[in-house]
């Protein structure tokens, strides 16, 4: 009879879990449909589209995740679908890792309730970006990292390097996930095993390096260099109150009250609180050269799930924290999450407001090719919403993107296009139901930006006013030709003089000897001169640059450039 009831109990306890799962899946299904794709989802679909080992800001992972999703969907899901499997995979990695031998209805309640009450986390199940599938990795590797603690294997082996691997293709920040589990436990290093998962794992991303390698690493740069911001205090004082929101204050106090009383017993769990606190510790430290984005440190979500809903069930006080405090914010999160699919939100906020727009901008382009200038928000929202072609420009005084290893401009030139932005004499502002942009129609679109330039700065002392020649040696390796006197779109030269304050100021420059026309596949070398602006500072960094009229192009590296003081 007991084993009777023993295995009825079971039976109810899977079904039981297994209808919270349902649940959180259709949730989530239907909020991905109603909900507004967002602008860097909208980038990820063009990732989908363009499989590489690669891209410019992110590993392939989501990529991948989007191409899989639009093979069978279309519409929102078409970006969105993997996103729902997966957290729904992760949910289950995280209970496992919880182990727990004897889990009633209420134990399983109460794991429903931690997990639902995590913002950022409960967003990830429909939102899709390169953080849910590094959640779900990360998730894998925690469960590698435990059966590798019990039992030294080829198995468990083989479990850690893939899903190393997977975290590393998903986000670069696996990186101090693997670091944090070792210093929790250097004992690692002395276990062969170990190291040969390392060695599996890097095996495995051979194909990602020689991407890097052949496109001369532009995420490593765009990373740890070009996203490096001078310090200020309101990134160091912003970041807790981020944090708040990101985990949730009643959950995060739950965390923090655990780290606190509790010392942990086992080495696995020492690798918990190391992964959790060190994670949000760390990405305080990197206020300190640059904003850090709230979402950063949302795998800590795993380990504080897995420490809550242990030690809840070891403190009453705790227990009852839980009960009349996240408990109830879990309403709030599921009201937050109605507000996403309605339109009182302020279309700032991404969640509403963009298909209207750039369907808008479609009634004027019709088939035509869409340029825009700055960043990949507005090209990626424009294909997807409309399923036309579009691309974008990057100035010298905007990042770079995956569009600009794309070069999709080059598929345009010298055909009809709409320039969307706004051109002194060229562009004309349109009201189409009330939305208002800027934009100008061509029949002979050129761009200039795959042009390279590398110079030469004269020698001796730089002042302020003093007129500088410059050599330089510009580079065609485009199929077409470039028409310097473009009757739509003439190209200038520009001196750029970046400032530590992160201001450009634009010089004009002459050439000695003008070039009319720039030959595809062709190098000119010349000679140009400037006059070096007055500036607030004592140094500054200078690059060169060509003006079609739409923008600034990038077309060079910047160098460092110190001023003498005038006598």
């Amino acid at each position: 009879m007991r084993e009777i009831k023993q295995f009825v109990f079971a039976i109810n306890r899977k079904r039981f879990f297994l209808y919270f799962l349902i649940i959180w899946s259709i949730l989530n299904l239907v909020q991905s449909v109603f909900t507004e794709i967002l602008s860097d989802e909208a980038y990820y679909f063009v990732y989908g589209e363009n499989l590489a080992w690669g891209y410019f800001d992110h590993p392939p992972m989501v990529a991948l995740m989007i191409y899989i999703s639009k093979l069978l969907f279309s519409g929102n899901l078409a970006v969105r679908f993997v996103t729902v499997v997966l957290q729904l995979c992760t949910l289950v990695l995280i209970w496992k890792l919880i182990d727990e031998k004897s889990a009633d209805t209420r134990k399983i309640a109460l794991f429903a309730v931690i997990s639902s009450s995590v913002i950022m986390f409960q967003a990830y199940g429909f939102i899709t970006t390169p953080d849910v599938p590094f959640l779900f990795f990360t998730a894998l590797f925690l469960i590698g990292y435990k059966k590798f603690l019990q039992r030294e294997s080829w198995g468990n082996t083989c479990l850690l390097a893939v899903a190393m691997s997977g975290m590393i293709y998903s986000k670069y920040h696996a990186v101090p996930v693997i670091g944090f589990i070792l210093l929790s436990n250097l004992r690692l290093l002395t276990r062969y095993k170990f190291w040969l998962a390392g060695l599996f794992a890097i095996v495995l991303l051979i194909p990602h390096i020689y991407w890097q390698i052949a496109t001369d690493f532009p995420s490593f740069k765009y990373h740890l260099s070009d996203r490096s911001r001078n310090f200020r205090w309101s990134y160091f004082f912003e970041y807790l109150p981020n944090q708040l929101a990101v985990f949730n204050p009643f959950t995060f106090a739950a965390a923090v009250y655990i780290f606190i009383k509790y010392k942990p017993k086992e080495v696995f769990d020492r690798g918990l609180y190391f992964l959790a606190g060190g994670f949000i510790l760390f990405f305080w430290a990197m206020t300190f050269r640059g904003h850090v984005e709230p979402h950063w440190t949302v795998v800590s979500t795993i380990p504080m799930i897995v420490l809550i809903y242990r030690y809840s069930l070891l403190n009453k006080k705790l227990m009852k924290y839980v009960k009349y405090c996240v408990l109830p914010s879990v309403a709030l999160v599921f009201l937050a999450r109605i507000l996403l699919v309605s339109d009182v939100l302020p279309e700032r906020l991404d969640f509403y407001g963009k298909d209207k727009r750039f369907k808008a901008i479609e009634t004027v382009a019709g088939e035509l090719p869409v340029i825009f200038t700055g960043s990949f928000q507005n090209p990626s929202n424009y294909h997807f919403f409309t399923g036309k072609e579009s691309t974008v420009l990057s100035a010298v005084n905007t990042r770079r993107t995956q569009f600009d290893i794309l070069r999709k401009e080059l598929d345009y030139q010298g055909k009809p296009a709409l320039v969307c932005a706004a051109i002194p004499g060229k562009s004309q502002e349109y009201n189409v139901d009330g939305v208002k942009f800027h934009a100008c129609k061509t029949a002979n679109f050129q761009s200039v930006n795959r042009l390279e330039i590398s110079y030469e700065l004269p020698d001796g002392n730089i002042h302020m006013r003093d007129t500088l020649h410059v050599t330089f040696e510009i580079v065609n390796n485009t199929d077409f030709a470039v028409d310097f006197r473009h009757p739509e779109f003439p190209v200038s030269w520009k001196a750029v003089y970046l400032t530590d304050t992160k201001k450009f100021e634009f010089e004009d420059c002459s050439l000695l000897r003008e070039i009319p026309t720039l030959p595809a596949h062709t190098k000119i070398k010349g000679v140009l001169k400037t006059v070096v602006p007055n500036l607030d500072t004592n140094d500054c960094r200078f690059a060169l640059s060509l003006d079609n009229t739409i923008c600034y192009a990038q077309n060079s590296k910047f160098t460092y450039m110190k001023f003498e003081k005038n006598v």
